[in-house]
Order: C-alpha cells, then structure tokens, then sequence
C-alpha cells in the first residue's frame, strides 16, 4: 500500500466516522428547541469528539493488524490462531455482559438491558466478516470478526466503565463505521480483492 492509498484510507475513515458521531450525537443529545446556533456549536462539538473516536478505530486497526501477523508467526498456523482468535471473541464477548452487569446493575434492571450490545456487535461482526470472507478468501472471516468484537470492545473501555448509556452510543457509532469501513477498504486498496 503506497502513501497516497494511506492517506485515502486516513482521511475517508476520519470523515465517516465523525460525520456518523455527529449525527448520532445530535440525535441522542440534541435539542431542536435551542436554536439554529447553538445546535451548530454542539454538531461541531460532536464532530471533534467523534474524529477522536475515529482516529482511536485507527489505532485500534493499525494496532490488530500487527497483532494479527505476530499471532500467525507465534502459533505458526492459520486453524490455531483462529482457534485462539474465537476463544477471545467468546471470552470478550462474555466478559462484556457479565462485568458491566455485576458493576453496575441496580436492583430493578435485568440482564437483558446488557446482552444488547454485545448481541449488536456479534451480529455486526458476522456480517462484516461473511463480507469480507467473500470479497478476499475463507481465512479473512475470523481475523474479521475477531476484529469488529474484541478490538472495537477494546476501543470502547473508556466509556464502558463511564457507563453512560448516552456516551456507549455516541462512541460506538463512530468507532464501529469506522472499523467496518476499514476493514471492508483495506483490501481494496491493496489489491488483495478476489478476482
């Protein structure tokens, strides 16, 4: 992938990811009643905060691609790793309902109220890795999932043990466009496509 492609990758996900967060921000903390300027300052407001959460995805991808080839040359075989890949997306996806439920469940809620994330970031992940599986080969579907689970359940630690529901929501847009356009880009951009 040569300078130019990069850059591409960079700025496009830069701006999905904040115009999707600033959307997502207006919706969930806009107030129409305010007035035209105020609702700009605040819809320029959650577009900073939303570039932060994108450049985060970015560093989160960067960082898993590394992973990635340190776990091929570790465990020395593709069926090994992602067996050890789908033992962590269990385990994360796990970790991610009954932690934030013993942390902080009050009396009345129930577990169900924590089963929607994870459930939303399964089900976005399988697709995302079946999309991916198809557009380059059969070993891209767990590296994929792995990916969008584990590592997007990562980028968004900060807020979980904030545990605002508002602010999860408001992250995870962001952070989760701007993982699926990553990794449905990537190979496009370095030809690594099936024909």
């Amino acid at each position: 992938m040569n300078f130019r492609k990069w850059v591409y990758l960079f700025f496009s996900t830069l701006a999905l990811g904040g115009l999707s967060g600033m959307i997502t921000g207006l919706v969930i903390k806009g107030d129409l009643n305010q007035g035209i300027v105020p609702l700009l300052g605040l819809a320029v407001w959650f577009l900073g905060v939303a570039i932060i959460f994108s450049l985060i995805s970015q560093m989160g991808f960067f960082a898993y691609l590394t992973i990635h080839r340190f776990g091929l040359g570790i465990f020395k075989s593709v069926k090994l790793w992602n067996a050890v890949q789908l033992v962590l997306v269990a385990f994360v996806l796990f970790d991610l309902v009954f932690f934030r439920y013993t942390a902080f469940a009050k009396a009345e809620e129930t577990i169900f109220s924590y089963l929607v994330l994870p459930f939303l970031l399964l089900i976005l992940g399988l697709i995302v890795a079946f999309i991916k599986q198809k557009q380059t080969n059969k070993q891209a579907f767990v590296p994929a999932l792995f990916f969008m689970t584990v590592v997007t359940t990562l980028e968004l630690f900060p807020v979980l043990r904030a545990n605002d529901s508002k602010w999860v929501w408001i992250m995870f847009v962001p952070l989760i466009v701007s993982n699926i356009w990553q990794m449905l880009t990537l190979h496009k951009l370095t030809g690594t496509a099936s024909k």
